[in-house]
Order: C-alpha cells, then structure tokens, then sequence
C-alpha cells in the first residue's frame, strides 16, 4: 500500500491522466492482505474507509456486505478509478438526458448544482469486477454510476480520486429528484471516527 501511496505523489508533478494512473494501478495491483488493515464491515450499510489524501489524492477502501449498494451518483466531474482486492461488485452506468434545471449542468469546477426535478437517465452498460485486475474508471464525461454487492460473500473494493471528492449529487428516480450529498468516513487511516462513543455511520454514496 506504501509503494502505491508513494507511486500516486508521482504523478503530481505533472498533469494526471486517467490513462496513466490506471496503467500504474494494473502494474501495482493491491492483495486482500494489504488492504486488511482498512477493512470494516457492518450489515446494516457498506463503509468508507479512508487510506490516504492529499489535495490532489484520495485513497478509500469501501467494504460491501451481500447485496449492499449505493445510491445513483456523480463524482463532480473528477477522476477516478476502482479495483475490486476480495469480492465482486457490479457497476451500472447512466447518462443524464434532461431535467427541469439543465443550466444547473456543467457549472464550473462541479459537475451539477443539483436540485432538479424530472430527472431523465439513461441506463447504460453495467460491469462486474471481481479480483481479477480489472480497473474501473470514471472522468468528467462518464460520472454517473451505482456500485452494488451482488456476489454472495463481502466485498473490499479500492478507490482512487483526483482529486478528493467532499460532496456528490445522488439521484432518487423513484422521488424523481437530484440532490447534493456530502460525503463521510467510517474510519481514517485504520481507526473508526467516532462520535459520541458511537461510530459514524457514512453516507450511503461511494
């Protein structure tokens, strides 16, 4: 995890691409015994864990019980890529057609002002990832997905964004509504972030 850490403050001395940070990861790919240190379950919702960040990096296991699934999301336009080190996750990918607010897409610096109405998506393809070194990416053209636990054992899936992302706007069809969702940890750095001796439980949103 070090050397990945260290291979990431690499590329920012320069500009970074989405083609070059996935070539690094399939040549430095990260095993269940590395990413243990970061891992949390807990039934009653996946968690976001924090492994590194810096302003130009974030790096987050996030840990899936069966069946456990985000909400529709963005990723205000940024990059971003996924490995999957135990488990299989399976994404979907969308692509937005229209809504009641359509001057509220593309605003500079994010990728929506969210608070729409009417929402129309387009259901793209869907991807499943497993163990195998597949790398997933999302960019400032693709940013609308939902990742889903469809296997039948816990997931660890790792996540790489650049740069951090403090806030998505997450799309509830069925309400026909967007709306700006920010976003929380489980743990940082290996230790669960607690509030009132309880644990905090995150954002439903990866």
């Amino acid at each position: 995890m070090d050397d990945l850490i260290e291979g990431l403050k690499s590329f920012e001395s320069h500009l970074i691409t989405q083609d070059e940070v996935k070539r690094f990861m399939e040549a430095m790919p990260i095993s269940h015994e590395e990413i243990k240190p970061f891992v949390f379950w807990r039934d009653s919702f996946y968690t976001r864990n924090l492994i590194y960040r810096d302003a130009q990096f974030e790096v987050m296991a996030i840990c899936w019980m069966p069946g456990q699934k985000t909400a529709i999301h963005s990723h205000n336009g940024q990059l971003g890529w996924m490995s999957v080190p135990e488990g299989e996750v399976t994404v979907q990918n969308y692509r937005y057609l229209r809504c009641s607010n359509p001057e509220f897409q593309n605003v500079v610096g994010i990728d929506c002002l969210a608070g729409g109405h009417h929402i129309e998506l387009e259901r793209l393809n869907s991807l499943t990832c497993a163990s195998d070194n597949k790398i997933v990416t999302v960019d400032k053209l693709q940013t609308i997905h939902q990742i889903e636990n469809t296997g039948n054992t816990g997931c660890v899936s790792l996540h790489i964004y650049s740069r951090p992302i403090d806030s998505c706007v997450a799309y509830d069809l069925q309400k026909d509504v967007c709306y700006r969702r920010n976003l929380t940890y489980f743990s940082k750095f290996g230790h669960v972030e607690l509030e009132g001796g309880l644990p905090v439980s995150p954002a439903p949103i990866s």
